[in-house]
C-alpha cells in the first residue's frame, strides 16, 4: 500500500510537469504550424501578387495589339481606297501627250472639205478623250486670267502686264495641266504676268 501511494504522489507530481512539458509542445508546435501558415500564406500573396501583375500585362499587351491592328486595318482600307481612286493616274499621265497632240492639229488652218473633214474626226476623237478623263475624275487646269499657284502651275516665263492685267497673274497657258481627283498630274505651263 505504501508502493500505491508513493506511485500516486510519484503522479501527482509527475502530471503537472508532464502537462506543462506538454503545454510548452504544444504551444511551441502552435507556434511552429503560425510561422510556417504565416510564410505559406505570405508566399500564396507574393504568387497572387505576381500573377495578378502578370495579367495586368498580358491584358495591356492584348489592348496594345488590339489598338495596332485597328489601326492596321484602317491605314489598309485607306490606301486601298486611295489605291482604287488613283487607279487611272498612271494611264492618264501618257495619254497627256497625245492629248496635247490632238489639240495642236486642231489649231491647223484648213481650207478645203477634206481638211475639215479631218478636223472634224479630231475633235470627236479629242472630245471623247476628255470625256472618259472627266469620268475617272481627271479635270484641266487652263488657268489664264486666275492668279499664278505654283502648286498647280509652271511658269515658263514671265511677261510684262499690259493694260487691265495684274501682276502675278496667268497671262498664257503653253500646256493645260490636270488634276486627278485634287492631286497634280501635270501643271499648267503658263507664262505670268510681272
Amino acid at each position: 500500500m505504501a508502493e500505491q501511494e508513493t506511485n500516486k504522489r510519484t503522479m501527482t507530481q509527475e502530471e503537472p510537469v508532464e502537462e506543462t512539458q506538454n503545454t510548452q509542445e504544444s504551444e511551441a508546435a502552435e507556434e511552429f504550424f503560425e510561422d510556417q501558415a504565416s510564410g505559406i500564406d505570405e508566399s500564396i500573396h507574393e504568387e497572387l501578387e505576381q500573377a495578378k501583375k502578370e495579367l495586368e500585362e498580358c491584358e495591356e499587351r492584348y489592348l496594345r495589339l488590339q489598338a495596332e491592328l485597328q489601326n492596321t486595318l484602317r491605314r489598309n482600307k485607306k490606301e486601298k481606297e486611295e489605291a482604287a481612286r488613283y487607279r487611272s493616274q498612271s494611264l492618264a499621265t501618257e495619254l497627256l501627250p497625245v492629248i496635247d497632240n490632238l489639240e495642236r492639229a486642231l489649231t491647223i488652218e484648213v481650207t478645203d472639205e477634206q481638211g475639215k473633214s479631218l478636223k472634224k474626226g479630231i475633235e470627236m476623237v479629242l472630245a471623247s478623250f476628255e470625256q472618259a478623263l472627266s469620268k475617272e475624275g481627271i479635270e484641266t487646269l487652263d488657268p489664264v486670267g486666275e492668279p499664278f499657284d505654283p502648286q498647280f502651275h509652271e511658269a515658263y516665263t514671265a511677261v510684262p502686264a499690259e493694260e487691265g492685267q495684274e501682276s502675278g497673274t496667268v497671262a498664257q497657258v503653253f500646256e493645260k495641266g490636270y488634276t486627278l481627283h485634287g492631286r497634280v498630274l501635270r501643271a499648267a505651263k503658263v507664262a505670268v504676268v510681272q
